[in-house]
């Protein structure tokens, strides 16, 4: 695996519902008509002045920050940055980056240095085939995340990445589908000059990226310059001269008034930050006393581990495991949701398990009535038409008619093909609604067939 010196330029989009500078509906869709959400602000319209920036923005960026183990700046200034492409409908980009300040500073983030953290407003996409260009992107928030060339594999920004996504989720600052851009720094130490490959938008293609560059400069050396990836025939190709700073003209905006930042501030969004992912993964192994692989599944997503934690104080954290962790998963797959996006309430699923717990109901039949969760849950009552049925003389009633019914799988188990039983077994359960008591079920079915 080639080694040189890697740094990131990481972008993400903020969850919010306007834009950063005006009340238009911050959309990120695929498949949303271009030019729905815009305004004379968004599409720099001559005249059109900016509205103060998006409070709620402005704090998501200062957790990230605080999340990055970041000193955070109080007095920031807006500045423009200028640079001529055709998504830039203003010629400049708002930022709060520029002239050496930026919101979070000398940051560490896994063995990583973080150089800096900022807010800054996106472009909007261009398609250079068609000419056109879409504005719906134009004006949203977006934190900025430069590290220092810390890594030296793609391996490494891999892996990085892949924890740096895990722990803003954590902070709900991004969303489900959140992926990330980044541009990429890469040269080979005393060989190479560096390099920038601009606009990667995976985390794939960033190692696939880094690994051609790697070895592109290792064969044929390279110049300061701006490249970009293409990633059907996965390689890098020149973009133009690599700009300097002094080529983006900072200058600090007159339409926009510094962001002051107090202490008091500061702490309170410190005193918000949740739990790591580390620290949910300790806390389910050793209070939970999850099994590791368990605990890794919960602590993937958290919105899934406070649900969980929050149904272990109503029910035994060892039965309600599995409930989750492969019963509510697999409910939540089948509806291509979240638990973000549904209503399922941990008191309604604890009463479905304490039903399934005191032998109320069937595990079948919750399974049955769990399917029903969607998209809002309910209180079972755990009545007569849904309790479970453990009287051998009616079970005995329902297996007879299942045998009768189905002579061909009777001959099957009979001639040796145990797993035949599992048939009969499911129809049994059809016919009782899935309330038949399962052991008591097996045990006439093996009664009857033996005979």
């Amino acid at each position: 695996m080639k080694e040189g010196m890697i740094g990131l330029e990481v972008h993400v989009y903020l969850v919010s519902k306007e834009k950063l500078f005006c009340k238009c509906k911050a959309v990120r869709e695929k498949g949303t008509p271009p030019n729905k959400y815009i305004c004379p602000i968004c599409t720099g319209q001559p005249g059109a002045k900016p509205m103060l920036p998006n409070k709620s923005a402005v704090e998501k960026c200062v957790k990230i920050a605080l999340m990055l183990n970041c000193e955070i700046e109080k007095k920031l200034n807006w500045q423009r940055k200028h640079y001529d492409w055709p998504d830039l409908p203003k010629g400049y980009q708002n930022t709060i980056s520029g002239k050496g300040v930026t919101l979070g500073r000398n940051g560490n983030f896994f063995g990583v240095r973080v150089r800096g953290v900022h807010l800054e407003e996106d472009p909007a996409a261009w398609d250079p085939l068609t000419g056109r260009v879409d504005y719906n992107r134009s004006g949203l928030p977006l934190v900025e995340i430069i590290t220092e060339p810390d890594f030296s594999t793609a391996e490494q920004v891999r892996d990085w990445l892949g924890k740096l996504l895990w722990y803003l989720q954590y902070l709900r600052v991004i969303g489900k589908d959140a992926g990330l851009k980044a541009d990429v720094n890469v040269n080979i130490p005393e060989k190479t000059e560096r390099v920038e490959v601009k606009n990667l938008n995976s985390i794939e293609n960033i190692a696939r990226a880094i690994e051609y560059e790697l070895e592109r400069q290792a064969r044929e050396g390279s110049n300061r310059e701006t490249r970009r990836f293409d990633e059907h025939k996965g390689k890098t190709i020149p973009m133009r001269e690599k700009e300097q700073a002094q080529d983006y003209r900072f200058i600090t905006d007159p339409d926009l008034p510094p962001i002051l930042l107090t202490d008091s501030f500061v702490r309170k969004v410190k005193a918000s930050l949740p739990e790591t992912p580390e620290e949910k993964l300790n806390k389910l192994v050793k209070h939970y006393h999850i099994d590791e692989k368990n605990a890794e599944i919960l602590a993937r997503n958290i919105e899934l581990v406070e649900f969980f934690e929050e149904l272990a104080q109503k029910v035994n954290p060892q039965f309600a495991l599995p409930w989750v962790t492969i019963e509510l998963l697999r409910h939540l797959n089948y509806h291509k949701t979240t638990l973000a996006e549904c209503e399922i309430k941990v008191e309604h699923f604890a009463r479905l398990l304490e039903l399934v717990q005191n032998k109320t109901i069937t595990p079948l039949k919750a399974k049955e009535i769990l399917n029903k969760f969607y998209p809002k849950s309910f209180y079972v009552e755990g009545d007569e038409e849904s309790a479970r049925v453990d009287d051998a003389a009616k079970i005995r009633e329902w297996c007879e008619e299942v045998v009768k019914e189905n002579n061909d799988v009777v001959a099957k188990y009979k001639s040796g093909e145990e797993k035949a039983i599992n048939f009969l077994i499911g129809e049994v359960m059809k016919k009782s609604g899935k309330r038949a008591d399962f052991k008591v079920v097996r045990e006439v079915l093996k009664e009857l067939l033996e005979q």
